[in-house]
């Protein structure tokens, strides 16, 4: 067993019920810290990177640091030796030397030689990564969301700073001048008093089959490590790769896919730094029937008193909504802010007339920011510090604690759900025409609407809801398993 699995397998589990962030409060950026303790290479030697998981986004991982200066690519790392061949490939047509490559990420954490990790496994092993490489002195970039449920992004949030390390998390858009701008003109008063933030996910998924079997895990594969925190399941899927997505075990669905990126705009624009004071979400999995679990058309409303957000995914085919497909909308008094890609927007005023346009594009912007506060040791050098992306990250996962819960509606049923909130009756009176407009029957079928639930001020768990506040976690399978505080 490796030095890291005999020190830092962390046998407490997670309780099924509530959790109080003792200690770590949802403003944790003010709290006075420990000094950062200054990184291992100095400000002209070379940060040295391992990249964790290079099926799909990692590749862009390896591809944006070898073409860093002073940034070594010092280890792969991928439970599938199939994917192995194309990280030595992106290496040597960037003219970088094939590093060591393993299967168990905690052979990257005994190397010592390992300055900062970058993460790119499926959603349900966020957390424990991060956590694991922190407490092995090493830096981190994670690919959102930031864990797989909120009491995971919390714990990585107390470990970042118990153990004085730098953790970015993947939501490039706070590094993209065009984003920035855009929030920046928001933020100045542009539009007016901001009152609505609208985030968008309209991204086609077709259907990803029905199996009456489980699926073959490849000889390549090292399950047992995949599956990590999870049930130890075979696959009941197709495609055992990717489609991990749809499935609750291992991923959040498309509000916790794609969403975390435009959760993030919204709310920073929003200027929040707290979880809203209530949630409600409705959906379901429309259009065809297949072994996905999570929904493909999902709508969530956060109340954070003087403003809503309001997030949507459509799965199903469906056109633009004021020009952006996966985006943000603003909407102030006078005038509104599109965001129609991650990078790009516009301004508007209230008669229409484009006001103000915003651009600029960087793709390996995000990923210098990280090695530079690598270099400095100071996370407030962070666009997206893990208390951000805990927050934003947490929006979808209320949003999916909500619609786990609900019950099934009948379409034809009128709902009161959303009490006297005009702009979520338009909302859903939007998604029903979209659902109809690609042939869901609606007579005599049903859909599920989520329970409103109420954070608890000051911390993060529900009022007077056990069954909510169980879903803020998992049960965990040892010894992959997250500690229930740093």
């Amino acid at each position: 067993m490796s030095t890291l699995n005999r020190r830092h397998f962390l046998k407490s589990s997670l309780a099924a019920g509530a959790f109080v962030a003792t200690g770590c409060s949802q403003n944790s950026r003010t709290q006075t810290l420990g000094p950062i303790q200054p990184p291992r290479r100095g400000p002209n030697e070379e940060i040295r990177v391992a990249c964790i998981g290079f099926r799909g986004q990692g590749q862009n991982h390896i591809n944006i640091y070898a073409g860093l200066k002073d940034v070594a690519i010092a280890m792969l790392c991928d439970t599938d030796k199939a994917v192995w061949d194309k990280g030595f490939e992106l290496l040597a047509k960037a003219n970088r030397p094939a590093p060591p490559c393993v299967q168990d990420l905690r052979e990257v954490y005994d190397n010592k030689e390992i300055d900062a990790v970058s993460i790119a496994t499926p959603n349900h092993w966020h957390a424990l990564a991060t956590i694991w490489a922190m407490q092995a002195g090493k830096h981190v970039y994670v690919e959102k969301p930031a864990g797989h449920n909120v009491s995971e992004s919390r714990r990585m949030v107390e470990a970042a700073r118990k153990y004085n390390r730098i953790c970015q998390v993947g939501t490039q858009c706070r590094s993209l001048k065009g984003a920035i701008d855009a929030m920046d003109y928001i933020k100045n008063g542009k539009i007016g008093k901001l009152h609505t933030a609208r985030g968008l996910c309209y991204k086609r998924r077709d259907t990803i089959g029905l199996s009456d079997h489980p699926a073959h895990v490849p000889d390549s594969l090292n399950y047992e490590l995949w599956i990590g925190p999870a049930p130890m399941q075979l696959p009941h899927r197709k495609n055992v790769h990717y489609d991990w997505h749809w499935f609750w075990d291992y991923g959040n669905g498309d509000i916790g896919n794609q969403g975390p990126h435009q959760m993030d705009v919204a709310r920073w624009g929003m200027g929040k730094q707290t979880l809203p004071h209530s949630v409600i979400s409705f959906g379901g999995r429309f259009g065809y029937k297949d072994d996905g679990e999570t929904p493909n058309t999902q709508v969530a409303f956060f109340d954070y008193g003087d403003m809503q957000l309001i997030f949507e995914v459509r799965g199903l085919p469906t056109p633009k909504y004021r020009g952006a497909s996966v985006g943000n909308i603003f909407y102030g008094t006078e005038g509104t802010v599109v965001m129609t890609a991650y990078h790009a927007g516009a301004a508007f005023d209230n008669n229409g007339n484009k006001v103000k346009e915003f651009d600029g594009f960087d793709v390996a912007a995000h990923f210098k920011n990280f090695i530079h506060a690598c270099r400095t040791g100071r996370f407030t050098d962070l666009h997206t510090d893990i208390l951000e992306g805990h927050l934003s990250s947490s929006l979808c996962h209320l949003s999916n604690v909500s619609y786990r819960l609900g019950e099934e509606v009948p379409f034809n049923q009128q709902t009161k759900a959303f009490g006297d909130d005009k702009e979520a009756y338009e909302t859903f009176a939007r998604t029903m025409d979209h659902l109809k407009e690609n042939n869901v029957p609606m007579d005599g079928q049903t859909y599920r609407l989520g329970r409103r639930l109420t954070i608890k001020p000051g911390t993060e768990t529900f009022e007077n809801d056990p069954q909510a506040d169980a879903l803020l976690t998992r049960t965990y399978r040892e010894p992959f398993v997250v500690p229930e505080r740093i």
